[in-house]
């Protein structure tokens, strides 16, 4: 486990995402046919590919933006990763969640400066990045892994992009369930299999009017969460769904989407914290025929009805 933060104003992550490259800085170089390699600039080292080498010292000192030229004749553009970049080519435990996930994760789970975040699991540490920078300085992620190995892999992605250890930042390694210490947590995110075994520990932490967030990745999963928060009593109606993002082609007037897209990747169910001792109201939607069984929610047959319009 590392140290939490200490009371007091935090000194600043030691990543600088602005001004001249320097020594330890992480570029990316892009030839003209698109393709990116990732360096970490060290005095002295070269950067060889088939076409060509570009010595590291040429680069340091330069501003980001700039063009260098190799041996060969090939020019490559020369920025510092973004975080999307980042995470996407990051070394992995656990998948990561997707910049599109993450930033809707942001959005509609209201991250924000100086919020107290608890998150299950850490994985990879692509949204524990996402969620740092989020709440800043200021701020407190809390992440739980239940997996030694995985948290490793974690702790050295985020230090890495941050440029050491984030002050605003403490892994746990443990399950939520057992290990969650934090009390009037603003915002809890999820990122595991089984995220409704957590809601018992998520309601007693969460201040009122907080909100849970739950990444799953299939239907069957997101029904049982969907239910478990409206069965749970301490929860608003929970609201459910996914993002698709499709690129375009833009080339003159050869305007088209282009061929791949990030279709699915997972489901995304947020819902608030109710206060204490209130009932939530009845629903007062028309199920569809079908849609309960007895022991809890299956799937409609194919011949049941579509859900009706909400009662007035």
């Amino acid at each position: 486990m590392s140290e939490p933060r200490p009371d007091g104003p935090a000194p600043s992550p030691g990543r600088i995402p602005h001004g001249p490259f320097r020594p330890g800085d992480q570029v990316q170089l892009t030839d003209p046919k698109g393709r990116i390699n990732t360096i970490t600039l060290q005095p002295g080292k070269v950067y060889h590919s088939h076409k060509g080498s570009v010595p590291h010292d040429d680069m340091i000192g330069s501003p980001e933006g700039s063009v260098f030229r190799s041996s060969g004749g090939v020019e490559y553009l020369a920025f510092r990763p973004l975080l999307a970049d980042f995470t996407l080519r990051m070394p992995r435990g656990a998948a990561v969640v997707y910049p599109k996930d993450a930033a809707q994760i942001i959005a509609m789970a209201d991250i924000f400066p100086g919020a107290r975040v608890v998150e299950a699991g850490a994985g990879s540490g692509a949204l524990s990045c996402f969620l740092l920078r989020a709440v800043g300085e200021h701020g407190l992620v809390s992440s739980y892994e239940r997996r030694p190995d995985f948290a490793d892999i974690a702790r050295a992605n985020v230090e890495k992009f941050f440029g050491g250890a984030h002050p605003a930042w403490r892994l746990t390694v443990g399950s939520l369930e057992d290990a969650l210490a934090e009390a009037d947590v603003d915002r809890v995110v999820l990122d595991m299999l089984a995220p409704w075994e957590t809601l018992d520990a998520v309601a007693k932490a969460l201040v009122p009017g907080g909100m849970v967030c739950a990444y799953i990745a299939t239907t069957t999963q997101m029904s049982r969460v969907v239910e478990d928060l409206r069965s749970h009593g301490r929860f608003a109606e929970p609201y459910a769904f996914e993002t698709m993002l499709r690129s375009w082609h833009v080339d003159g007037l050869a305007v088209r989407p282009d061929h791949r897209m990030v279709g699915h990747t997972g489901f995304l169910v947020t819902a608030r914290r109710l206060a204490d001792g209130v009932t939530p109201p009845a629903r007062r939607r028309r199920p569809a025929k079908g849609a309960h069984s007895a022991t809890g929610p299956a799937a409609p047959s194919s011949g049941a009805a579509p859900e009706g319009p909400a009662e007035s």
